[in-house]
């Protein structure tokens, strides 16, 4: 298996052997999933890939509309190791309609879990059962999550008399990050640090170190490497980043047009074909995407305009009043599976791009991007105000967008701005009143009393804070729509230089192996990271420690996972159940 960080080949891997029954289950099989083990495996495998192994049929086990009777297959499960998943076993073992089961576990099973699958194997159809690592949904090589919601709402019930009413979205997570050590085989042994402001953060992180001390499962033979950090944060410590209108292609169709599980749905937009109503975007499963995810909006459009004038080319060659002889007959047919495979693969990108280009014009998302980038970067309350009641007032920018631009300006200017003033003109401009009170809510959840400190250097003095706002308006950004720079960022660059400070995000005692002596625990610069955020992660987010692997090669490596993918809309949402 590749050493690398990678969630992609890791559960690539792993359905490859489960499949395979670990070479337990030649011949033609029916694959039984549960609903999140069909999520994982349509991240990495195609329909037409999992078929080409052996696979006869991929269904859920939960699915009581299928009634599927075929005594002569064998059926392989995979499933999580929940008291639902082995209920849905238990039931089929009762009726079984399959010769064999080979049952696949994600996660480690209970021993009581497991007693009750056995007792009810009362014909003994069972042959193996094997605990299989990745109870995790890989997005791209470095970007996990567990695809779970409603985690904003937890993350603030953590230490409270509410916390038992998201018991079971906190043990998902705990599931999941135990899934990701597992999978990838990494113990931390470099520490586990946390959120300090986050009770969630250092229950989540206490929780893993208990597990890891509890269980050999997790000690791993210890390579010639100084090692891996686990580092758990909080979303609330940065709820800018999730508001932040996007310009990278993964990003961008997350935030405009939705992309779950990989799909993108266009029904409803102008000039598109049935065949093009719902499309698949997986680096997986295209090149293309997965060479340009994380380009921006402007050199997505060239290479889109490349890839068009390529496929011509292609096709010009094998143009059909050509064909003179039989063998160019025999070539064109043989090519025209792959030529009819490159025709969707165009016409999926054109069309994406056209609609971003669409609903860019639409909602005058540039102007409203440059003004967001703005509040999100720099103190000009005078100049920020002024184009703040401009924005609102205007027709042109959409309700949601003046939402956006609202909260913006409240976390920017809790303590200085006149946020009755703002909530008036929201509402004047036709934000609805209930979304008038996001930004009470918000403030309630990630305020300068909430969340940790950083986001806008709120943990420098004045000269350092000045400082950092100029450098950061005058170097490394390509343009105006890309000067934000995640909270995520500065707290991994303070790792890599030994400079997270332990009073903001402490190790779980016992967690690291003692460093040399008079070295403290955060000079010790680890050379993998894997990061995992409750309440969720961003596709900007994943961009930029994408960006950080690519340049720091060989030095160090990253891996962010977390309870869920947000776009604006699904954050926002998730933020109206925390107000409890």
């Amino acid at each position: 298996m590749n050493d690398e960080l990678n969630g992609i080949e890791v559960i690539r891997t792993y359905i490859n052997r489960v499949v395979s029954g670990d070479g337990k289950c030649r011949g033609m099989k029916v694959l039984l999933l549960d609903a999140s083990t069909t999520q994982i495996v349509s991240c990495v495998y195609s329909q037409t890939e999992i078929l080409n192994q052996e696979v006869y049929l991929v269904a859920r086990l939960d699915d009581n509309k299928q009634h599927i009777n075929q005594s002569h297959l064998k059926a392989v499960c995979l499933v999580r190791p929940t008291e639902a998943s082995v209920a849905s076993l238990v039931k089929e073992l009762q009726s079984p309609r399959f010769a064999e089961y080979h049952i696949f576990f994600t996660g480690i099973l209970s021993s009581g879990l497991l007693r009750m699958l056995a007792e009810d194997d009362v014909s003994e159809r069972v042959q193996q059962v094997q605990e299989f690592y990745g109870d995790f949904v890989p997005i791209n090589e470095d970007l996990l999550t567990m695809q779970c919601r409603n985690t904003l709402a937890m993350c603030v019930a953590a230490g409270t008399s509410w916390a038992p009413q998201y018991a079971h979205l906190y043990e998902r997570n705990v599931k999941g990050l135990e899934g990701i050590l597992l999978s990838l085989k990494r113990q931390p042994i470099v520490g586990i640090r946390f959120a300090k402001h986050s009770a969630c953060a250092e229950e989540l992180a206490r929780d893993i170190h208990d597990a890891i001390e509890a269980d050999e499962i997790f000690h791993f033979r210890k390579k010639n490497r100084k090692g891996t950090m686990l580092l758990v944060l909080d979303r609330r410590d940065d709820p800018v980043t999730p508001l932040l209108s996007q310009w990278t292609y993964q990003a961008m169709v997350h935030e405009l047009l939705g992309l779950n599980n990989h799909r993108v749905i266009l029904k409803g937009a102008p000039n598109i074909t049935e065949d093009l109503e719902e499309v698949v975007l997986s680096s997986g499963q295209d090149k293309f995407f997965a060479a340009n995810r994380h380009k921006n909006f402007g050199e997505l459009g060239e290479n889109i305009q490349e890839l068009l004038r390529n496929y011509q080319k292609q096709t010009a060659q094998h143009n059909t009043a050509n064909l003179n002889t039989i063998e160019e007959m025999q070539a064109f047919m043989d090519k025209f599976p792959e030529l009819r495979s490159q025709s969707h693969n165009v016409s999926k990108h054109v069309a994406i791009m056209g609609e971003l280009a669409r609903l860019v014009d639409l909602c005058s998302l540039m102007d409203v991007s440059q003004f967001e980038q703005e509040l999100a970067c720099k103190d000009d309350h005078t100049a920020h105000w002024r184009e703040l009641m401009e924005k609102l007032g205007s027709p042109r920018v959409k309700i949601p967008d003046k939402l956006r631009l609202g909260l913006l300006y409240a976390l920017r200017y809790e303590t200085s701005g006149n946020l009755h003033m703002v909530q008036q003109a929201m509402k004047k401009g036709g934000v609805p009143a209930d979304m008038v009170e996001l930004i009470n809510v918000m403030l309630r959840y990630a305020g300068t009393k909430s969340r940790g400190p950083g986001l806008y250097g709120e943990d420098h003095n004045a000269l350092v804070k000045m400082t950092k706002s100029f450098m950061t308006s005058v170097q490394g950004v390509s343009n105006v729509y890309a000067q934000h720079v995640p909270l995520l960022m500065d707290t991994l660059n303070a790792v890599t230089k030994g400079k997270l400070r332990t009073d903001t995000h402490p190790f779980v005692g016992g967690s690291y192996a003692k460093p040399a002596s008079g070295v403290p625990p955060e000079a010790v610069i680890p050379n993998e990271i894997i990061v995992y955020m409750v309440g969720g992660v961003t596709y900007e987010e994943g961009t930029k420690i994408s960006e950080f692997n690519e340049a720091n090669k060989g030095r160090i490596q990253v891996i962010l996972g977390g309870s869920t993918v947000h776009n604006s809309t699904s954050f926002l949402e998730e933020l109206k159940a925390t107000a409890m």
